[in-house]
């Protein structure tokens, strides 16, 4: 991911501008990566590496997706219906 990409999802979900640490941020950049992964797996489906990689963004995603739900259930699912998520 480009620093670009990574800056403008940091203004939309972040509660200042250098937030990268929350856990609504984090939500979209990995979701921001696990969806450019998924396009590369489309494209090279026998690329074992990468799609290990996949698995742990996704792992990772899931546990800050129970640390939203659980402390704020609000936050949770704005941010589920921000990234098109389904839960």
């Amino acid at each position: 991911m480009d620093r670009d990409k990574k800056k403008d999802l940091m203004k939309k979900f972040g509660v200042h501008e250098k937030d990268t640490g929350s856990s609504k941020v984090q939500v979209a950049i990995l979701t921001e990566r696990i969806n450019e992964l998924s396009s590369h797996l489309e494209t090279h489906p026998k690329d074992a590496h990468s799609r290990r990689g996949l698995l742990g963004l996704v792992g990772k995603r899931r546990k800050h997706l129970q640390y939203l739900k659980m402390n704020d259930k609000d936050l949770y699912e704005e941010t589920l219906k921000k990234l098109k998520l389904r839960k």
